[in-house]
């Protein structure tokens, strides 16, 4: 089976095995493909005698541990899910071509054997004592570690009283030692969770359960009591996060407890660094592991229990090669290795409440925080009453409450989730709006830049000083905040107070958010404003007030999950106040605050509100109840799409229970300079859908140009 999209009979190409020891099934290796070369795992030996002269050989024979069984069997169960080529999701699994084998070794220096230091000078005598004993030392650790100069030691080795030593790669110290974890000190409700997890640990066996616990209940405690146990197995351990900005903090606390710091896994690594912690993960050096969706396919060797953090996040839907949702996946690989999953969330999405009701996951519930904090406590103000001064956002009550925290010495949060400074720039002479020319979607103003930007292409422009349409001078004006616009206003109301923000374009390096965290915990921020990388997983002791600026954003555009997101994210930002036992205030301005979502979050009815939600989802057969699937075509050539969908549109199966809506464009209907038309499958919760989109999908033969994107589950209908 190759590492690669490209659309093979199961993803396999028979090849020639020429290394002296047997063949093994699972096997990785690398392997000839046209010019290039590519990963690839044995899957099955050709039975009787083959003429193989004409095959290819196998060019690298990895050193890693073969793929288990379970570990293909979850490949072919995510690509038939998911519907797409099984070779796409082993390239998951096998990222790092490189990776495959050891890295060449480096060169260090020891002190030579049968050196005479008697005949040397004391410099150099000082060196013979430094490093005698040592393992071998690069030139500059081994100047550092003697006391003198790189060029020295450069010296010394080409006299022969230093001789070249290779450095192996043992590990260093980001994985678990031997060395028993910190004891922690847990409440009765957290010791209880956690003894249920750790007997599943013990017992053996696929237990998938739900750690539902108020914001500040400690979660985080009771998957690190469980991750213990699992280490003491000898197992390897998996940490999900929704977002990668989370890893610096999930780190330093980890390390606290545990002593060492985990290995991590996301984007962010240097190439190194990603090969560096794929081959530790893959060899099973690496205990545990903390990483983004990503690191959910990556070849543990001894798997023995995932944690998906924040379980309810979108975040954990990828949209574009593999179309998956991370936390299904996640369980699915827990019951393909047969081993506790656990999902923790303060808010669990409906599609977890439902398997819960249904007696499929175990809820363990943290009902109150940790030591004495209480709950914020949550209020409205409505916007159509209380509204604030034309051009500025932030409402005269919520500026009192500012005030009242500041002069007691402690930290207000504001959050508002939209990057940039304004989402949209106009022309106050034609109304003409300054739109993306590769994407159907506004230009979002940056002021730190004074550029335009689209959040969709990375398209960005500088800010036109005339009007592109009717060349009126100094007419372009922003409309709308953005955090950036926020800070101002915070800046002309609060003048004495140091204020940071939080944000993907403002904060964009694991460092940068780990200074932004240090600055805010060493009270340098009086106030805070951020997007939505602020409601998830921090903890600022002194944050008393949480003011959200558009409470209402999330419930436009007609997604199906609106009202359920709102709900999760507002209770999620609002726990980041009073966590270190006084009494905090979450305010939401709002315009619409007899929304049920908003009527539930002040009242505190979480029951109420996903009874309505379970009861509206189920009437009107949308998931968790139903199944939905999109079909986007997209080309460069509008017309030629326009032909592709009709194509397919004359195509569409008919089965009882699913009805399929389209052709029509794309709410995004142009996108990275490519037109977008979809269809929309609906279908009773029982019905094998993938198999008739790939019954339908097989009898239309499509222009190469078009390109068809398959979503089953989707998140994000843009």
């Amino acid at each position: 089976m190759l590492a690669t999209a490209l659309p093979f009979d199961d993803g396999c190409l028979d090849y020639r095995y020429d290394a002296p020891t047997p063949p093994v099934i699972g096997q990785v290796v690398t392997v000839p493909l046209g010019s290039r070369m590519v990963a690839g795992v044995i899957t099955a030996m050709a039975a009787g005698d083959v003429d193989d002269r004409r095959l290819k050989s196998i060019a690298v024979y990895s050193d890693l541990p073969p793929l288990s069984s379970a570990m293909m069997g979850f490949v072919r169960w995510v690509a038939g899910w998911t519907m797409a080529p099984v070779g796409a999701v082993l390239k998951m699994v096998l990222p790092l071509k490189d990776g495959l084998v050891p890295p060449p070794a480096v060169q260090g220096w020891i002190v030579a054997e049968n050196v005479d230091p008697s005949g040397l000078s004391a410099k150099r005598q000082q060196v013979i004592a430094a490093l005698k004993e040592m393992p071998p030392m690069i030139t500059r650790e081994a100047a550092i570690f003697a006391g003198v100069s790189p060029a020295l030691i450069t010296a010394m080795g080409r006299d022969g009283a230093l001789q070249a030593a290779a450095i192996l790669d043992d590990g260093g110290k980001d994985y678990i030692s031997d060395e028993t974890p910190k004891a922690m000190t847990l409440t009765p409700a957290q010791l209880e969770a956690a003894s249920v997890i750790k007997s599943a640990l013990s017992t053996g066996g696929f237990q998938p359960f739900v750690l539902d616990g108020v914001t500040g209940s400690g979660k985080t405690e009771v998957y690190f009591d469980a991750i213990a146990a699992c280490l003491e197995r000898g197992q390897q351990a998996l940490i999900l996060l929704p977002e990668i900005a989370l890893s610096p903090a999930m780190r330093q606390r980890f390390q606290a407890r545990f002593g060492d710091a985990p290995v991590l896994w996301h984007s962010g690594l240097t190439p190194a660094q990603r090969h560096r912690a794929f081959r530790r993960i893959a060899q099973g050096k690496a205990k545990v592991v903390i990483g983004a969706r990503s690191a959910l396919f990556l070849p543990y060797p001894h798997l023995g229990l995932i944690t998906v953090d924040e379980e309810h996040d979108q975040s954990y839907k990828q949209d574009d090669h593999v179309a998956y949702q991370a936390r299904d996946m996640a369980v699915m690989r827990a019951k393909t290795e047969n081993i506790p999953i656990i999902l923790a969330s303060a808010t669990p999405s409906l599609e977890t409440e439902v398997n819960i009701d249904q007696g499929r996951y175990q809820r363990l519930e943290l009902t109150e925080r940790v030591g004495s904090a209480a709950l914020p406590v949550i209020s409205m103000i409505d916007l159509r009453r209380d509204p604030p001064p034309r051009q500025h956002w932030l409402a005269p009550e919520l500026i009192k409450e500012i005030e009242t925290v500041l002069a007691a010495g402690k930290q207000s949060l504001l959050f508002l989730n939209r990057r940039g400074y304004a989402p949209l720039t106009l022309c106050r002479s034609c109304g003409e709006r300054m739109t993306c020319p590769q994407c159907s979607a506004w230009l979002v103003a940056h002021k730190r830049d004074q550029a335009l930007h689209c959040h969709h292409c990375g398209h960005r422009t500088r800010m036109p000083e005339v009007c592109p349409h009717c060349e009126t001078e100094a007419s372009l004006v922003p409309c709308g905040p953005g955090v950036e616009r926020l800070s101002d206003e915070v800046s002309r109301l609060f003048p004495d107070a140091k204020q940071a923000v939080l944000s993907s374009d403002l904060v964009t390096t694991p460092k940068a958010l780990a200074a932004f965290t240090d600055a805010v915990l060493s009270g340098q921020v009086d106030i805070i404003i951020g997007t939505q990388m602020i409601t998830k997983g921090h903890h600022f002791p002194d944050l008393k007030l949480v003011g959200v600026i558009d409470a209402d954003l999330g419930l436009a555009g007609g997604d199906l999950r609106a009202a359920e997101n709102t709900w999760q994210m507002m209770v999620q930002v609002a726990g980041r106040a009073g966590r270190s036992g006084e009494e905090g205030k979450a305010i939401l301005q709002t315009m619409a605050p007899e929304t049920p979502v908003f009527k539930a979050l002040l009242k505190g009815d979480r029951a109420a509100f996903l009874a309505a939600e379970k009861k509206a989802r189920q009437d009107a057969g949308m998931p968790p109840y139903g199944r939905l699937a999109t079909i986007t075509l997209s080309s460069r050539d509008e017309s030629k799409l326009r032909e592709s969908g009709q194509i397919m549109a004359r195509a569409k199966p008919n089965f009882q229970g699913v009805s399929i809506l389209g052709p029509a464009p794309a709410p995004m209907a142009y996108l990275r300079g490519r037109h977008r038309h979809r269809f929309l499958i609906k279908a009773e919760r029982g019905v094998d859908l993938q198999k008739i989109i790939a019954d339908w999908r097989n009898t239309v033969d499509l222009a190469s140009s078009i390109r068809c994107q398959i979503d089953v589950d989707p998140y994000h209908f843009m």
